[in-house]
């Protein structure tokens, strides 16, 4: 079965940290670009951190700059986020994607189901 499954989400203090981890099965992980997005009630899905195949390349949202590390584990079929000195602007629901993965004739982003992360003031 195609999918991806977070995990690693829950409630945090101010200032606190929590990883991440997105686990692949279905398709070869190896071969996508994979990306992390949040989403809060009322705003677009907003693109946390993407990571190419391999790990030549990588970017953040300017917001998480600093505070936000991704990487992945290609051994695990696993992606992770680690998040550092957690805002309350943090909170939101955390999903992961991979890019245009090629199933037999089909290409398509697939989508996990997210996971929520709660940062208190």
């Amino acid at each position: 079965q195609v999918r991806l499954v977070e995990s690693g989400g829950g409630l945090v203090q101010f200032g606190g940290s929590l990883r991440l981890s997105c686990a692949a099965s279905g398709f070869t992980f190896s071969r996508y670009t994979m990306s992390w997005h949040r989403q809060t009630p009322g705003k677009e899905r907003e693109l946390v951190a993407a990571i190419t195949s391999a790990g030549n390349s990588i970017n953040y949202a300017d917001s998480v700059k600093g505070r936000f590390i991704i990487s992945r584990d290609d051994a695990k079929n696993t992606l992770y986020l680690q998040m550092t000195s957690l805002k309350p602007e943090d909170t939101a629901v955390y999903v992961c994607k991979a890019d245009s993965i090629v199933t037999g004739r089909d290409v398509y982003d697939l989508w996990g189901q997210g996971t929520q992360v709660t940062v208190s003031s």
